[in-house]
């Protein structure tokens, strides 16, 4: 039976979640690694400055190509203090953004998935970084955040919040900030 065909069967929403959905394809998943298997991409191109555009269009995953309905275009550049022309996020904070999406998305979704009802959830999230490293000024210092804090403000049942604490450590976002990831990069004349 197809992921489809089990949503079907019946539609129970916790969340603006469609647990049914989530369960089956975490069964389909769980049958079939392949399912499982994931590639995130974007396309970025470098306008002036500190200024780059990137465009996503559509993510392979569950053994198909998914395209999104419209293509996703972010604009990143760098604060007018390090002379950009602030015409985007700066990519110090495009980090910070996907890492508290994802959170928030991890929370929502494993809440739904364990039947956890969250009437409000909101974040503040903060980073420190020392451009002595970024800069090359001190080879001493780290090049990226050296901590990030994140608050969470929830409006729930209070028996639920040592439990939200244990589902956010699910995040992938989470886990790249954490764990570190290869990244290999490659160079090519045009």
């Amino acid at each position: 039976m197809s992921i489809q065909e089990k949503e079907l069967q019946s539609v129970n929403i916790v969340n603006g979640v469609d647990v049914n959905h989530v369960v089956n394809a975490v069964e389909a998943f769980s049958e079939n690694e392949e399912l499982a298997n994931f590639k995130f991409r974007l396309t970025n191109k470098w306008i002036d400055g500190g200024h780059n555009h990137s465009t996503i269009t559509s993510c392979f995953g569950a053994s198909q190509e998914n395209t999104h309905d419209e293509p996703f275009e972010l604009n990143s550049d760098v604060h007018p203090v390090f002379a950009g022309k602030d015409r985007g996020a700066s990519p110090p904070e495009h980090f910070l953004n996907a890492l508290a999406s994802c959170l928030t998305t991890t929370l929502i979704y494993h809440a739904a998935v364990q039947g956890i009802k969250i009437h409000e959830l909101e974040s503040e999230i903060e980073g420190d970084i020392d451009f002595r490293g970024l800069l090359g000024v001190n080879d001493q210092v780290r090049k990226g955040y050296e901590n990030i804090r994140v608050s969470f403000k929830v409006k729930t049942d209070s028996q639920n919040i040592d439990k939200l604490e244990e589902l956010a450590t699910f995040s992938p976002i989470l886990d790249v900030a954490r764990n570190g990831t290869n990244v290999d990069i490659i160079i090519e004349q045009k």
